[in-house]
């Protein structure tokens, strides 16, 4: 899991995109992370955010964490995987 510190910057970066849910899930969110692994993050945005700055969020937050992000949108989740999304998943917000 990645520390608290870390969980707000994610947060703070996030609120002026207004987020209704974020989370993590993935090796990080099971505490079975390696060194090369990635932190998965799961968000929900109020309104829709384009694919120029959904990309520039994911390249934002991995530099401010250290760690590469893979962002993921909820819509754009297939229901097939959102059982295994969602048993992982550390609400952030």
């Amino acid at each position: 899991m990645i520390s608290a510190i870390l969980q707000q910057k994610i947060v703070d970066y996030l609120k002026p995109y207004k987020p209704t849910r974020v989370g993590i899930f993935g090796s990080y969110a099971r505490n079975q992370q390696r060194q090369d692994s990635d932190l998965d993050i799961l968000v929900n945005f109020e309104k829709t955010v384009n694919l120029l700055d959904f990309v520039g969020i994911e390249m934002d937050l991995t530099d401010i964490l250290g760690i590469k992000v893979d962002l993921v949108s909820e819509k754009s989740i297939l229901p097939a995987m959102r059982p295994y999304i969602e048993k992982d998943l550390h609400i952030l917000l």
